[in-house]
């Protein structure tokens, strides 16, 4: 059995019609495979799981692998700084300023969410989940951060899926201010997901457009994991108490490995596909290492450079994950930008 697993299968827009193919994660490789060749929009969330396609997809077992074309080579090292590594990374000086500025609100996010209260008044955002006063707080300092960087055209967020202008020229950003917000009182690892996207606009747009994706993972230690189209691998910069941003690790290639975190367990009630897959794991003796958050399921998949990650729909208990705020970003940072 390869062992390959769907993160929810076909997606449904609100706003435009996105292509009804299956998102897979490789229990092999540990990589998101995103077959996108439909349309991503603000308000996209994943639903259904086709168990047949995608236990037959096939593997990758790169996560840096790059095309003959790829014009540059990062000679990131350990210790070099935020701003040195994308110097090296890029070109483009638009693309340096954005991820720097989504950086600094990182920064200010990770203060935040040791320091908040998580008693603060609840509201529901258009999803249907409950959003915590730390969420609001993380949804403001990013859409600030976007609008004071020069560069940013658009944003949109899982709180405020309709695009905002940010009345800059360059990029245009989707983000999840802050997955996993629910475990925040127990003092869990939570994160900060994003996706960048050339132009203004986020319609017609597909996840391989991607320039560049990141996420914020804030634990014991805080943590900027960024990707970039230009740049081979995914890289891993840690919070030093200085406020500064250093490259302590750089991730090209995602082996085999016997890890899972299978998120959404009461589809397996009435999804006979899935509970077949979880009796596998189980079975192979798979280490179970679930949170309850995807920033840290997914993290520990890089660090690890093994393991899949699973987040699975059936008839009675709906799948949570959207395309563009978290599936898109993640599966260019597990494909170290390729």
């Amino acid at each position: 059995m390869s062992a390959v697993m769907s993160i929810a299968g076909p997606c449904v827009a609100q706003t435009s019609q996105v292509a009804r193919r299956p998102i897979a994660v490789s229990a092999q490789a540990g990589a998101l495979r995103v077959p996108f060749s439909g349309q991503a929009t603000c308000s996209a969330r994943t639903s259904s799981f086709n168990g047949a396609q995608t236990l037959a997809a096939p593997v990758s077992r790169s996560a840096g692998r790059r095309s003959s074309k790829s014009a540059l080579t990062t000679r990131a090292k350990v210790g070099d700084s935020l701003e040195e590594f994308l110097l090296s990374a890029t070109p483009d000086p638009k693309l340096r300023q954005i991820m720097m500025s989504l950086s600094e609100a990182i920064r200010t996010i990770a203060f935040k969410v040791r320091t908040a209260s998580c008693s603060g008044t609840a509201c529901v955002n258009s999803f249907g989940d409950e959003q915590l006063a730390v969420d609001m707080l993380a949804d403001k300092l990013l859409f600030e951060s976007l609008k004071y960087s020069g560069v940013c055209a658009s944003a949109c967020s899982e709180e405020v899926p309709e695009p905002l202008d940010m009345g800059g020229e360059g990029f245009s950003v989707a983000f999840d201010p802050l997955d996993g917000s629910s475990i925040v009182d127990t003092n869990f690892t939570v994160g900060t997901i994003f996706g960048v996207y050339p132009g203004d606009k986020f319609l017609g747009k597909t996840g391989r457009e991607q320039a560049a994706s990141g996420m914020g993972v804030f634990g014991p230690r805080t943590v900027y994991c960024i990707a970039l189209k230009d740049a081979p691998g995914c890289h891993e910069f840690l919070l030093q108490d200085d406020g500064k941003w250093m490259h302590v690790k750089e991730t090209t290639e995602i082996g085999e490995g016997k890890m899972f975190s299978p998120g959404n367990l009461r589809a397996t009630f009435d999804n006979p596909n899935y509970e077949k897959l979880i009796s596998y794991y189980v079975g192979e003796k798979y280490t179970l290492r679930y949170t309850g958050g995807m920033v840290p399921d997914v993290f520990q998949i890089i660090v690890k450079e093994k393991g899949v990650f699973t987040n699975v729909s059936s008839p009675s208990t709906k799948a949570k994950l959207r395309l563009l705020f978290e599936v898109a970003p993640l599966g260019l940072l597990l494909n170290g930008g390729a």
